[in-house]
């Protein structure tokens, strides 16, 4: 009989997620059976999809994919307790009915953030008996610290004993970069239970169209770098203004393009129009299902986050989508996402935080010729389907399943 996973997360489609809907049908299209448990979408606006009514159970299949929506608290705002109240609510009710969910499963894949989840699947494990997969994506509480969601300290050690917990109680933890592994290992975690497994990107939407000019783009006598994603802090992009402002002093073509929304979007276009730079422009952000077409028409896709320790180990998962979509690549994040870039011959390195640096980069970038441009964006796709790809990922994955299902909770 196949093996039988039961996919617990708290995002799931329609809500934007790297393991969702393509990740369980690649899944059911190598043999498993499976379900996934879920709470009723709201991310990333805070407010349920349309289309959607709470209710205290509703499932749906999807491509041989069986899927129960559980109740929860909708909320995505800077307020901490309506987050805690949103992870703790989907923790809640997904414990009660996963319960009778991972009675039918073999393995239990777990989905990090929140580290609810991970709780809920490490007392899973210990009532029904059924090995746990826990795939983290965001190292806690380093995150929480970093991004402002919580500075008390007593809560953030009261978070690291929790994770401590159920790094202990689950049977394998997949990560997203050698940095985590390195991280975890250091923190305790048994080597033997760590993988290192890469995100991939939304292959089917960003190729779904040709590469299209979205209103507002500036013309090809430009040199167009762009900024596809969240505008938030954690994107520091300050110094991408900053960069620009060098360029424009120097009468070079690189025009910045912004594409996207979030809490920085508004100061960011306030700081533009103050320094006076023609050579930023901001649009509007851009569905999954379109913004494929839109990268493939710039010249170059940047990648910046801010100078932090946490940052060098993370590979942002834009990373992946840029190249997929075969675009050069102007990656301005220290660590293992530079060290992706290098290895792949996909584009130049800059250091965050210094728009010297960056300008300086994003003009060798328009300075070479459309042959060694077009170069770079073939070794990035060659790449990621070499080594990042859905088809890639999902086959480690199930050997890890295969092999949990065989041993069972020891």
């Amino acid at each position: 009989m196949p093996c039988k996973v039961l996919l617990l997360t708290q995002w799931f489609d329609p809500e934007p997620t790297i393991k969702g809907l393509p990740f369980a049908r690649e899944l059911a299209r190598l043999g498993f059976g499976v379900e996934v448990l879920t709470g009723f979408p709201n991310y990333p606006y805070g407010r349920l999809y349309p289309g959607y009514s709470q209710r205290w159970l509703q499932r749906e299949t999807i491509d041989g994919v069986r899927i129960s929506r559980v109740p929860l608290y909708p909320s995505h705002d800077q307020s901490a307790l309506r987050r805690v109240l949103n992870y703790a609510s989907f923790a809640f009710t997904s414990l009660l009915h996963g319960l009778r969910a991972a009675g039918r499963a073999d393995v239990i894949y777990a989905y990090h953030p929140p580290l609810t989840v991970g709780v809920v699947a490490a007392i899973l494990r210990i009532v029904r008996r059924r090995p746990v997969v826990y795939d983290i994506q965001d190292l806690w509480p380093d995150t929480l610290a970093a991004t402002g969601m919580i500075s008390n300290a007593r809560v953030l050690r009261t978070v690291a004993a929790v994770c401590r917990w159920v790094y202990r109680s689950v049977d394998a933890i997949v990560v997203l970069s050698p940095g985590f592994k390195e991280m975890l290992e250091q923190r305790g975690v048994p080597s033997a239970k760590l993988e290192v497994i890469y995100n991939w990107a939304d292959e089917v939407s960003l190729r779904s169209i040709p590469a299209q000019l979205p209103a507002g783009l500036p013309g090809p006598d430009r040199f167009r770098l762009v900024f596809a994603g969240n505008l938030g802090k954690a994107q520091a992009l300050d110094s991408l203004l900053e960069a620009a402002r060098l360029l424009h002093a120097r009468n070079s073509r690189v025009s910045l393009v912004f594409i996207g929304g979030g809490v920085e979007a508004r100061p960011l276009r306030e700081r533009a129009i103050a320094l006076g730079l023609p050579n930023v422009t901001f649009l509007d952000p851009v569905p999954m299902s379109e913004i494929g077409g839109v990268l493939r028409a710039a010249d170059a896709l940047v990648v910046h986050l801010r100078k932090d320790p946490l940052f060098e180990i993370t590979i942002p998962s834009k990373t992946q989508a840029y190249m997929a979509v075969g675009k050069p690549i102007l990656m301005a994040v220290r660590g293992d996402a530079a060290g992706l870039i290098a290895a792949s011959g996909a584009g130049v390195l800059a250091q965050p935080e210094d728009p010297v640096s960056i300008a300086a980069a994003a003009q060798d970038l328009a300075d070479m010729d459309h042959e060694r441009l077009a170069q770079m964006g073939t070794c990035a796709r060659n790449y990621y389907e070499r080594c990042l790809s859905l088809e890639q990922g999902a086959a480690r994955f199930a050997a890890i399943f295969e092999r949990l299902a065989a041993r069972g909770a020891v």
